[in-house]
Order: C-alpha cells, then structure tokens, then sequence
C-alpha cells in the first residue's frame, strides 16, 4: 500500500465516493463526528455524502432532533448523531476541560460560577423555548454573571460539556440552544471503556487507513486512551506500514476511477488526520491550510488535493469559482463542472457564471 492508495481508500471509507446510508443521521452516525463551526460547508459535508440530498433535508434532521450540533470531541463545534451525542460527551468532556482551565483562570470563571450559570441557563430554558445566543447574553445581563471579554462562549461551553444544553432549532436563521434532555432523552449510560471501544470502532472504519496519533489527534483523547481503545478493536482490523508508521484499516479497496470532488471548509477527508500527507502528495497543505489554522474549501482530484473554492450566494443563484494548482486536463474540467452542478442541486439554486 502507499500513500495514493491510502487517499483513495479513505474517499469510500468517509462515504465520498459511494454510500449505501440513506438518512442525514446515518451518515453523521457512522461518521461518529463531523466537525461544524463553518455552519453553510458542515451542511454540505453531509451533502456531497448523501446524493439526491439537500440543504433543506440537512436542516430538517437538525431541526428534527436527528443530530445535534454542539461541542465535544476537541473543542469545536460539531454535528453528532443523537443516538451517540451523551456517551460521546461524557467520554471525550473531561479533557476538553482540563484543556481549558488555564483559559478560565485568566477569564476568572470558577466552578461555583459554571455552577450558578448552568442553573440559569436551565431556567431560562425551562419553559421549552428555543434561545438565540443573543437572548441567552441579555438573561445573563440582568444577572451577576459577567459575559464580557469572551466569558460567554465559555459558560455557554461549559454547559454543552455537562450535558445541559444542545442546539436547538433554527430561529429566523439563526442558531438557537435547548435543553439536552429534552432534545434527546438521556439513555443509560456507557462505561469508560465500552465508550472508548465504540469511537475507536467509529474512526477505524469511517476513516481508514488511519494511525494511532491520527485516532487521538482527531478524538482529543490522550494517547495512552487512544491506544487502549485501538487494541480493543484491532483484531478485528488490519495493519500496513508505510514510512515508519503503522496504517489500521478495516476491507477496503482504492477506487480506480477518475474522480473529482468539491469538499467543503473542515471536511473530514483532511481534518480527520493529524498526518494528511496522503492526499499532499503534489501542494503543499499552505495553500489550503492558514498559519492561524483555517482550512479552506477544496478541489481533491483522485484523492490528492488538486485545488481550492469558493462560492457565492444572490438570490437564487450560485457562483463558484475554483483555483487549480496545475493545469488540469479537459475530463477534469467537465468533473469540475458536474461537481459544481451537484452543490447547485444540494442548494436547490441556479449556477451562475
């Protein structure tokens, strides 16, 4: 195996190149975490998954309850399935947290503090309403809980990592937070180390071939949980080493064909791997990732990163405008062209040159 055939592997484990899921929630589901602060392209990671779909049937899922979107993992924003959003909180929460606590020092937010604004948070939402981030800051105006110099998106976090709160449905276009437990009634819960076994079941599958430091980076777990979580399910995976390192993948083929996608801001294709050579082969990642860590919509042709895009919106139209590294050949062009038509079908809007 090398690094070419590791690309191509990883567009039909993450569903790019084909899927057999049916719903929003499977693919975010099997996915176990897809990674959302850029709102519009997490949509769209959903998307170019699900063919036929549309940004309307994402919203819908999310509006419906069938996926969440809130912080867990590393601290970012992310969509998960309902069916995983406690278990994988309550794994992945307490080293977020210790991760943050000299950040909350320096912001002069204590325990006794979080205490009192999960508490009027939990008010505030108590009588069903769904509440902007806006309407939760003037609650906390009238309180004595500072929100000034950042503290808000921390007690706000904070509330999201102790299971109270969760996104809620889309109010004038804008994001809202609700109540956990209403949203998705709490199951039992897992232990340690049967949590530990179905994320690293997840990643394995969803995101091979992949190492060991990829599965903690992409976790946030600590390597020494990382690597017990891995041999929990390695039997049933196998190993290749390439340049030093030790790839695990479950049955998997490169696909042959030429194939060309558009994939949006933070797609999983990149940011699932601390090591993304595989799909760097011919650019360097700077050009698609910022110094300040951004990273952008991109052109993968045949599994390597040939290319950056953008889009924008008027009215019922879309322009896109891509940048290619190289100078692509004409069937790349024409793939281009029909990606570009099936973002304008997910959008449900016109292209427009």
């Amino acid at each position: 195996m090398n690094f070419t055939e590791i690309a191509n592997i990883r567009l039909t484990s993450q569903q790019i190149s084909s899927t057999k899921l049916k719903s929003v929630k499977d693919i975010v589901g099997w996915l176990g975490a897809i990674q959302a602060q850029d709102y519009a392209m997490a949509k769209w990671a959903i998307g170019i998954r699900l063919p036929d779909s549309t940004d309307k049937l994402v919203e819908t899922a999310i509006n419906n309850g069938e996926i969440i979107r809130t912080h867990l993992l590393r601290p970012t924003w992310h969509f998960v399935s309902a069916d995983d959003i406690y278990w994988m909180i309550e794994l992945t929460a307490p080293q977020i947290k210790a991760s943050l606590r000299s950040r909350h020092k320096e912001l002069e937010l204590s325990e006794n503090i979080f205490r009192m604004s999960n508490k009027l948070i939990k008010r505030a939402l108590s009588d069903g309403q769904d509440l902007t981030r806006e309407e939760l800051k003037e609650i906390f105006g009238r309180s004595v809980i500072s929100t000034e110099d950042n503290r808000l998106s921390h007690l706000l976090l904070m509330a999201e990592l102790d299971g109270i709160i969760c996104s809620g449905t889309i109010k004038d276009g804008k994001q809202t937070y609700t109540l956990l437990e209403k949203r998705v009634p709490k199951p039992e819960s897992l232990t340690k180390e049967e949590a530990l076994e179905k994320l690293a079941r997840k990643y394995f599958s969803s995101r091979c071939p992949a190492a060991l430091e990829d599965f903690a980076w992409w976790s946030g777990l600590s390597i020494i949980d990382a690597r017990i979580a891995l041999e929990m399910v390695k039997a049933d995976l196998v190993s290749e080493m390439i340049d030093s390192q030790t790839y695990w993948f479950a049955n998997y083929s490169p696909i042959t064909k030429e194939s060309v996608y558009l994939l949006p801001a933070y797609d999983e294709f990149l940011i699932s791997y601390k090591n993304r050579t595989a799909s760097f082969l011919y650019v360097n990642d700077n050009k698609v990732i910022s110094s300040n860590g951004i990273f952008r919509p991109v052109i993968v042709v045949n599994g390597q990163v040939a290319g950056i895009w953008k889009r924008t919106i008027k009215n019922d139209a879309v322009i896109v405008k891509s940048e290619l590294f190289m100078q692509p050949d004409e069937n790349t062009n024409v793939l281009i062209e029909n990606e570009i038509i099936k973002y304008s079908h997910f959008l449900i809007a016109k292209v427009k040159k």
